[in-house]
């Protein structure tokens, strides 16, 4: 891996995105990506990256995670959320969470303790006792641009020792069923780490995700292929099942793949050979340079 090769790309969700809030999707991602890059920039690790870039999108309203999350049938708040370390495969994650401000840092601090996951009342609580921020789901709003699609955050980063990490969060589906946990905090399935390979993260119908091990078909394919190929193969498993998923990924060599099939997908990314972030609302808008360019 050479030293000097960094890049991100983060992702607001695969669905459709209606024009009138295109730009805040665009601008939102933009943000989240700048953030990322900028640790990486400094040599930071692809950890902190992620987390930074996942934290932003959490606490923009304009997407399901976090602050924006949806409501399900009970009217209530449940955010799931992830994040894996390519160096030492550690994994943290949290699900059903009702009381957590920023899911992905309960994750994060996951990523040092025995358990993997923690659902429901016992991820609050260890947010709670470890000193992270506390809200009252009441207090949530309604996100003003949701839609009734399936939507995740995520990011992918790399650093420059060749570290990789993964994350996801969500605010689930609105009006599902309460308990329900899709695939953003199963690993294989909504994300997945690993410095020898690669990275993904993942948005779409969860359950027909998690049904194919999505994820881990992605990382697959890498062992073999350049990312920009290895995230095709998300189509054919979708099209079996005639359902909607998209997916970033960056591989060790520090090359980045996207590939959905959804109408849109938000994203943006940045790279030490495109440093500037570029930001998108589908794949088709974004020419992505690769390290060797």
């Amino acid at each position: 891996m050479d030293e000097t090769v960094w890049a991100i790309v983060v992702h607001g969700g695969a669905k459709t995105i209606q024009p009138d809030t295109a730009e805040a999707h665009r601008r939102g991602c933009a943000i989240a990506a700048e953030a990322g890059a900028e640790i990486l920039r400094r040599g930071g690790s692809a950890i902190d990256a992620a987390l930074r870039a996942v934290r932003i999108l959490e606490d923009d309203p304009t997407f399901n995670a976090g602050q924006g999350s949806v409501k399900n049938a009970a009217g209530e708040t449940e955010m799931d959320a992830a994040i894996m370390d390519g160096k030492t495969l550690a994994i943290g994650a949290v699900a059903a969470a009702r009381r957590l401000a920023n899911p992905i840092e309960a994750a994060a601090a996951l990523l040092e303790a025995p358990a993997i996951l923690l659902v429901g009342e016992g991820a609050d609580r260890f947010g709670y006792n470890i000193g992270l921020r506390c809200i009252d789901p009441a207090s949530l709003p309604a996100s003003p641009v949701q839609s009734p699609g399936h939507d995740t955050v995520g990011c992918v980063a790399i650093d420059r020792a060749g570290h990789i990490a993964a994350a996801t969060s969500t605010g689930g589906l609105e009006g599902t069923l309460p308990g329900r946990v899709g695939d953003a905090p199963l690993p294989g399935c909504g994300f997945y780490a690993d410095d020898r390979i690669g990275g993904v993260s993942l948005s779409g119908e969860g359950e027909a995700i998690a049904r194919c091990l999505l994820g881990s078909r992605v990382m697959r394919a890498m062992e073999n292929e350049p990312a920009d190929e290895a995230v095709t193969v998300i189509f054919e498993p979708m099209d079996r099942l005639a359902a909607e998923a998209g997916v970033i990924a960056i591989d060790a060599a520090g090359r980045i793949g996207i590939a959905h099939n959804s109408d849109h997908f938000a994203l943006a990314c940045a790279s030490s050979a495109c440093p500037g972030v570029i930001s998108a609302i589908h794949q088709n808008e974004l020419k992505v340079s690769e390290p060797d360019d």
